[in-house]
């Protein structure tokens, strides 16, 4: 396991994510979502998982029932999802006494290089960037935000929109 500063812990399964420094990336993520929403990096940790597409595809059947292999799957450990359509969901609140015993767990995310490899190059998008593009997108939906329903995914590709605009990376959408 990888520990990259502040938010991220990083489990390596497939090597190619060394040499795409994977970790660098979701600090990077993670800390301009944080700064973003007004949440404090300190106080949260993530898990980040950089895998390929055969355990990406087995994650995607175990937890989604779908028997394919996927870009970025996530888990959060809270469900903060608004019920109505594109409301803001409410940030984590991080319990003084239980910050004694370390940060609050946001969540997991898979994240696999086959698939983000194959995309980046169908879309003529650096790996970087794209890489950078999906753990903001997963980092949101652990913090409760989704785009199954029109105004949700109007709300969050919004802001993936301007989060990936402050670090230089161009309009996925």
């Amino acid at each position: 396991m990888t520990e990259t500063p502040d938010i991220v812990d990083c489990v390596i399964e497939d090597p190619r994510w060394e040499d795409a420094a994977l970790p660098e990336h979701a600090a990077r993520a993670a800390l301009a979502v944080c700064d973003r929403l007004g949440l404090d990096p300190a106080a949260f940790e993530i898990c980040v998982m950089g895998c390929d597409d055969a355990r990406i595809a087995t994650l995607n059947t175990e937890f989604r029932g779908k028997p394919t292999p996927t870009n970025v799957l996530s888990w959060p450990a809270e469900e903060l999802a608004p019920e109505d359509e594109g409301a803001t969901p409410e940030l984590p609140q991080v319990d003084p006494e239980e910050a004694l015993f370390g940060p609050a767990e946001l969540g997991d995310i898979a994240i696999s290089w086959d698939t983000c490899a194959r995309e980046a190059t169908a879309g003529g998008l650096s790996f970087s960037d794209h890489v950078t593009h999906l753990l903001v997108h997963g980092i949101l939906h652990l913090l409760g935000y989704d785009h199954v329903r029109d105004g949700d995914a109007e709300l969050m590709e919004g802001l993936e929109t301007e989060i990936l605009g402050k670090m230089g990376i161009a309009d996925p959408y």
